[in-house]
């Protein structure tokens, strides 16, 4: 029987591949190479003709579900091939072979990592920022005004003035009207293309900058180089393309990332995910040991201070019990910790409880930027399940000290919990 696939998320109708143009990723309408699939026959062979396609599967389900390496267990779960079978298959077809040499996906994972669209759409049901003129935020807006949805000043913003002087009369010649039509001609192609740049402004999410930042920023570094060298492309294949494509990157880095740290077990020696467990455990003491070593030459900086000294032990005590250090730390250096932030009038105030402000005050951040950061550690907790320090850092690029009293104080005030 001729193989094919159908499509789980297309239809009605239902949408049918043959087999060679769903291996290079045919698509057609709706239909996109990502949309998980049902194979209607599975005794095929596909990569090899010893091996139908439900072997095929087999495999790689044991392969997942054993360990790479553990032959005679995944030859045991398969029933139909022996250990050097299935050694010398998958590594030829699925190792060596270069159709599959830039990926192995866990199947199962994919499926559970599939997400919505990650572009940001600016919807006229937000709220959204209204500063005030020639402000530090109207000037990243680029003077967007949100109460009438336009810019302050348009681009190309005196294409008008070309038109301001042609009248049409019934005496002008052919030659004169014709002269006046083809201005105008050239006045709605320089309208178009200033609608066409308002369109990629809000399809792109680029009105509110700093919250278009703040998505930037959950990608890792290398992958946020990529995001701003691959900007300028974002206008030509659309908002979720480009998302698609930004995403794709990160999960290869992700992927790289993870082969990395199974080449550090293979170099350890380590073959099975037990002992990896055990020696990432160990690794993370002698970590703990060596940077509680290094703290004798923080001690070395007051010791000839009692006074420091104590606030400093005092501080150290509070770190390790969880909370956050409130003792400011003082020498006899002259140096003093900055005056509390005075909160008058600056924006988003109201919106801060008595415990927000005085946390604004002590840590010295505008209300406004403190909102951000608090949606922000939300969002990441709800998405999560959990957050931890290491992941609020990676998140809100500020002064780390800074980082730690606003995710304490979170963690205090029930707002987000520890993973």
């Amino acid at each position: 029987m001729e193989p094919y696939i159908k499509c789980a998320e297309c239809g009605p109708p239902p949408f049918f591949l043959c087999l060679q143009c769903f291996t290079r990723g045919f698509e057609y309408k709706k239909h996109q190479s990502d949309h998980t699939y049902e194979i209607m026959t599975s005794d095929f062979p596909v990569l090899d003709p010893s091996w139908t396609a439900q072997e095929e599967m087999a495999l790689l389900e044991a392969v997942m579900d054993c360990g790479f390496g553990n032959w005679q267990d995944v030859a045991n779960q398969m029933c139909t091939k022996t250990k050097e079978e299935c050694e010398k298959h998958y590594m030829k077809h699925f190792i060596n072979n270069p159709l599959f040499a830039s990926t192995l996906l866990n199947l199962k994972q994919a499926e559970e990592a599939k997400t919505a669209d990650t572009a940001i759409p600016f919807h006229s049901a937000d709220d959204p920022p209204r500063p005030t003129f020639d402000s530090l935020l109207s000037r990243d807006m680029a003077g967007y005004m949100p109460a009438r949805a336009d810019f302050i000043e348009e681009f190309d913003n005196y294409a008008e003035w070309d038109l301001r002087d042609i009248d049409f009369v019934e005496d002008d010649s052919d030659i004169l009207h014709a002269l006046k039509m083809a201005v105008v001609d050239i006045y709605h192609s320089r309208l178009k293309e200033r609608q066409r740049r308002k369109k990629i402004i809000r399809e792109h999410g680029l009105i509110n900058l700093r919250k278009f930042q703040l998505m930037e920023r959950r990608y890792p570094k290398e992958v946020q180089d990529l995001y701003e060298t691959m900007r300028r492309f974002a206008r030509i294949v659309g908002p979720v393309e480009h998302d698609k494509f930004i995403e794709s990157h990160a999960l290869e880095f992700e992927l790289r990332r993870e082969i990395k740290r199974l080449q550090e077990y293979r170099t350890a020696g380590i073959t099975n995910f037990c002992s990896a467990r055990t020696y990432d455990h160990l690794k993370k003491t002698r970590e703990e040991e060596r940077l509680k070593r290094t703290m004798l030459s923080e001690v070395l900086q007051y010791i000839q201070d009692s006074s420091a000294c104590q606030q400093w032990l005092r501080r150290q005590a509070d770190i390790d019990s969880g909370l956050s250090p409130s003792i400011p730390m003082t020498s006899n250096s002259g140096r003093r910790s900055a005056p509390p932030l005075n909160l008058t009038g600056l924006p988003g105030t109201e919106k801060l409880n008595e415990k927000e402000k005085e946390l604004c005050q002590m840590v010295r951040l505008v209300p406004g930027a403190y909102l951000e950061y608090k949606s922000a550690l939300l969002n990441e907790c709800n998405k999560q399940g959990g957050l931890r320090l290491a992941q609020a850092r990676a998140l809100i690029k500020i002064d780390v000290n800074k980082t730690r009293k606003i995710y304490d104080f979170l963690i205090r005030e029930g707002h987000i919990t520890k993973a």
